[in-house]
């Protein structure tokens, strides 16, 4: 990598700018392992464990040529507002350009109430734990068409490439917003819906992720929201976490009901360990 202070250039061809940097507080959270039964489990994590998609649902004006300096105007109205906030720790422009915002060190707060879950770990609430990458763009979640374009997606190609290589990160990490957030006050899964399809996995190099089981239903009784259910891509997911949860219920005697409120309860105290956590010292 060369480095500047205003971007930075790696090998693979990826230019990050530097210009609206901003810091937060160095990322410390627990990770609660699935091997074990879940209580008072959770373990100290400094490492990045994954990569969250976004939309900014910012105003898009028409990308043609006679609106570059609308494109240009909004662009860094965007880039402004996100570093103030500190809203994800990358942004992705129409123009296909890479703005670092948050420290990759720091946390950003791009996720809000969120679950996902690896083979080895839950993950809760992943502004701490996952890297947030946004996309200038919009969701269409009754379109077909994807809503970013051909420059954008390579440069979250490369920039999901150097990210996975430098810390790790597993592919079935790297996921849709609409994936992983969650409604505490409805027990609902798909709270926000950026992404909830369309996300262009295999153009990003990761494998389609979603197909993959859904850790708030499986994991914590979370229902589905009418949102999910209605974006096709997810039809596979949440049926796979809905049987699961079904199977796990029946192991134990218990209606599916019940056990979602036991799970409900058991992702309660989870959120008050995590909560408990930023007030401690590892």
């Amino acid at each position: 990598m060369e480095g500047s202070p205003r971007s930075d250039l790696y090998s693979n061809g990826l230019r990050v700018e530097n210009e609206f940097l901003a810091a937060t507080a160095p990322r410390k959270y627990l990770a609660f392992a699935r091997s074990r039964p879940r209580g008072l489990n959770g373990e100290w994590q400094t490492r990045p464990a994954g990569i969250v998609f976004h939309t900014t649902e910012s105003h898009i004006a028409p990308f043609e040529e006679d609106q570059n300096r609308e494109l240009r105007r909004d662009g860094e109205g965007l880039l402004e507002y996100v570093s103030r906030r500190r809203s994800y720790h990358f942004v992705i422009d129409r123009f296909g350009r890479v703005f670092r915002i948050v420290k990759e060190s720091d946390y950003a707060n791009h996720a809000g109430n969120s679950v996902w879950a690896d083979e080895a770990w839950i993950y809760v609430n992943l502004n701490q734990s996952f890297f947030g990458v946004a996309f200038e763009a919009k969701t269409n979640v009754e379109g077909e068409d994807i809503p970013v374009n051909a420059a954008q997606i390579h440069a979250a190609r490369i920039l999901v490439e150097m990210l996975r290589a430098r810390y790790a990160i597993r592919a079935e990490n790297c996921v849709a917003h609409g994936q992983v957030s969650v409604n505490p006050a409805n027990g609902r899964a798909g709270y926000h819906v950026d992404w909830v399809s369309n996300l262009p996995f295999a153009d990003l190099g990761l494998s389609n992720n979603y197909k993959r089981p859904l850790a708030s239903v499986e994991l914590f009784g979370f229902e589905p929201d009418a949102a999910l259910l209605d974006a096709g891509a997810l039809a596979e997911s949440i049926e796979q976490s809905q049987a699961k949860l079904r199977a796990e219920a029946a192991k134990r005697s218990l209606t599916p009901a019940r056990y979602r409120a036991t799970l409900q309860a058991e992702y309660r105290e989870a959120v008050e360990q995590q909560r408990d956590a930023g007030t401690r010292t590892p």
